[in-house]
């Protein structure tokens, strides 16, 4: 009986384990057609990207311009006042009035402060008397000498006493000549004491009140006058510039700019004034003064300045923005984007008028388009895709 049993079960055994080798052959071939059928998709899809060009990459463009462009010397200046005056007594005595208020534009002629006036009024009455009594004296001189000469033909007096009769007229004649000097000394004096001001201008701190004896001698001014309109500035420039200066000024005036210190905003436009007569051999350099009407007092004596000198007018040349000059082992070059979009990176030869202008004399024309930015990503034939710059530069801009 136990041997008919397993007989019997010995058939469906090996169906099941057919069944199983069955499923696992069926198994092993869907996964190797599944694993043939994504390897011939990678591999299509690997020709397809190799197939496909690249993305094109964004870079920023500007045109290639032929203008006039204006050719700039930049230097640091300091602004000066055409004329500065320390207001000082000229005689002693009590400060009795200041007829100013600080920081007041004045004119020549305006009366500043007064002195006492008494003490000198009281000295010019008393020559003004000594005159007129050796006046009076003179008159009697005269009237005796004429006396004596009439006497002396009669033989009633001796040439000896007209003669000191006329020395003693010539002696009072001289006197009223020194008298006449004591007066205009007197009203000198008493002029002195009315101080007034010398040139147009601007006053600055009072340093001395009203009430206080001011003498002739104090070191300290009663204030300084300084004269804002026009004003000049003092800067200096290169050996290497003097000989493009000089021929500038021989075609006429030369334009100054000044700027702020963050050469930023422009404060006022002048003209060269004046070119110094040496080099500073200690420095190479050459000291220059600019001269500005200075209508609005935007220049202050003291303040430093931005001075721009125009040098002259280049016409009708090719202009590039400088950050699209790159420099390399054989010299500078820049990156143009042709027309099928792609790049070419072009030798080219240019002078630097600012940090954002260029002249471009060799390699460029009119109308192409150069890379300002994204340069460093590029390769010649490189497709880009060209964008202009966010805030574009006007044509004119002058140097910073």
């Amino acid at each position: 009986m136990a041997n008919s049993s397993l007989g019997d079960r010995s058939p469906g055994r090996r169906k099941r384990l057919l069944f199983w080798l069955a499923f696992a052959g069926a198994l092993i071939f869907i996964v190797l057609a599944v694993g043939a059928t994504w390897r011939q998709m990678s591999a299509q899809a690997q020709q397809n990207a190799a197939k496909r060009p690249p993305p094109a990459l964004p870079v920023t463009v500007a045109r290639v311009v032929r203008r006039d462009v204006p050719v700039y010397f930049d230097a640091l200046g300091t602004v000066q006042a055409l004329n500065t005056v320390a207001i000082r007594a000229q005689v002693d005595g009590k400060l009795q009035s200041v007829n100013f208020v600080e920081g007041q534009e004045v004119h020549r002629g305006d009366i500043l402060a007064i002195i006492d006036p008494r003490p000198f009024q009281a000295a010019l009455d008393q020559a003004v008397a000594k005159k007129a009594q050796d006046k009076a004296l003179l008159i009697s001189a005269e009237k005796d000498l004429v006396r004596f000469k009439t006497l002396v033909m009669r033989s009633f007096e001796t040439q000896q006493n007209v003669d000191s009769q006329q020395a003693k007229v010539d002696q009072l004649k001289a006197t009223i000549d020194a008298d006449q000097a004591a007066i205009e000394g007197a009203e000198t004096q008493l002029s002195y004491a009315t101080i007034t001001a010398p040139i147009d201008g601007k006053v600055g701190f009072r340093q001395v009140d009203a009430g206080n004896i001011i003498h002739a001698g104090d070191l300290t001014p009663l204030t300084v006058l300084t004269q804002v309109q026009p004003s000049v500035a003092v800067f200096t420039l290169p050996q290497k510039n003097l000989a493009d200066i000089h021929e500038a000024t021989l075609r006429g005036p030369v334009q100054v700019l000044a700027f702020d210190q963050d050469n930023v905003r422009q404060l006022a436009a002048g003209e060269l004034l004046l070119i110094d007569n040496q080099i500073d051999q200690t420095t190479s350099t050459i000291r220059l003064k600019a001269q500005f009407p200075n209508d609005d007092n935007r220049l202050w004596p003291g303040e430093f300045v931005r001075v721009r000198i125009l040098a002259e007018t280049s016409k009708g040349v090719v202009t590039m923005p400088t950050v699209a000059v790159q420099r390399g082992p054989l010299g500078q070059y820049t990156w143009v984007v042709k027309d099928d979009g792609t790049v070419d990176q072009r030798p080219i030869e240019t002078t630097m008028i600012s940090t954002d202008l260029s002249i471009a004399t060799k390699g460029l024309s009119e109308g192409e388009r150069v890379v300002t930015n994204g340069q460093y990503r590029l390769q010649p034939g490189t497709r880009v895709d060209a964008k202009p710059p966010a805030s574009a530069k006007t044509a004119d801009q002058t140097p910073s």
